[in-house]
């Protein structure tokens, strides 16, 4: 199967941004630990860090990204598995975006790399 470099880097972006606005808005306002948001939304702020390399198709960054991502996924499947509710949907959609941008990536560096 072929895939398109340009497909994967607007997988990767979608996904990666569809992340961040997912924790964001789980942690402050759809289903937070506390009434009026808590702390944890902070767990954003690390996905800015590969932001800018995946949107201009910086091959390292997607490299490494790939690795990066996996701390997501794995909260995603241990909230989804222990949390209830909202919380337990949102868990499994983070679960989900996470693997989605982790294959992209990983698909992307293995079609860009110099002697493919």
């Amino acid at each position: 199967m072929h895939f398109n470099p340009a497909l994967l880097r607007l997988a990767a972006s979608a996904t990666l941004i569809a992340l961040i606005v997912l924790c964001l808005a789980w942690e402050l306002w759809l289903a937070p630990l506390r009434p009026g948001g808590s702390y944890l939304a902070l767990k954003a702020a690390p996905l800015g860090i590969p932001l800018l390399g995946i949107l201009l198709g910086w091959r390292y960054t997607y490299q490494w990204s790939s690795m990066f991502v996996l701390a997501y996924f794995t909260e995603g499947v241990m909230r989804g598995w222990s949390d209830r509710g909202p919380s337990q949907t949102l868990a499994l959609t983070e679960a989900a975006l996470s693997a989605i941008f982790f294959a992209a990536v990983v698909a992307y560096a293995r079609l860009t790399r110099a002697n493919a």
